[in-house]
């Protein structure tokens, strides 16, 4: 069965490598649409469930679609991509010296249907003085991720801890996408289905 991962990251794209998964990429590209009133876990899923159909709907052939969506939530609210680097540098001021939760919303869609599942990370930052948030900013690397920042890039010197999928903050927890992906039928680890 092929897999079809519709998302244009490439932080999720190099995880399903290193799971050693052959697959496709085909961006959603479809507007998200935010239902009112639903909490942040609801808003993931929801949200991936649109890429996933999204993709869905421009196939021809029987695949397996992949889609996810990652946010960062602090006291409830939701922090996107940032506008700009003032607003990066406010969202990481606000992170300094505290704990907020990374969701990512998981869809899989195939022959055998479309199950959506959310897996919660919680994370720990350090207190950050000012300079090393604006130092941090100019290097460009928060302006297109969750929160204003990558995990996996040099703001884990930021993180004292975590509690969940490390994986999860990068924007596809392995554990979960891995048995959702075998339930769809395909094969991890080389295995048959």
């Amino acid at each position: 069965m092929k897999l079809i991962l519709a998302s244009g990251s490439p932080r999720r794209a190099e995880l399903l490598e290193r799971m050693g998964l052959s697959f496709t990429v085909q961006p959603s590209n479809t507007e998200e649409i935010l239902e009112p009133g639903l909490t942040p876990r609801q808003e993931v899923m929801s949200l991936s469930r649109q890429k996933s159909e999204a993709v869905r709907a421009t196939l021809q052939e029987e695949a397996v679609v992949l889609s996810a969506d990652t946010v960062v939530v602090l006291d409830g609210h939701i922090l996107g991509k940032p506008a700009d680097e003032e607003d990066a540098v406010k969202m990481l001021t606000a992170l300094s010296g505290r704990s907020h939760l990374v969701l990512t919303g998981i869809t899989v869609s195939g022959p055998k249907g479309t199950v959506s599942d959310c897996e919660e990370t919680e994370v720990f930052f350090r207190p950050m003085s000012q300079e090393e948030i604006r130092r941090y900013v100019a290097t460009g690397d928060p302006l297109d991720k969750a929160g204003a920042y990558g995990i996996q890039g040099c703001a884990a010197m930021f993180v004292e801890k975590l509690v969940g999928d490390y994986y999860n903050v990068m924007g596809l927890p392995v554990c979960k996408t891995g048995l959702m992906l075998r339930k769809a039928g395909i094969p991890v680890l080389g295995e048959t289905v």
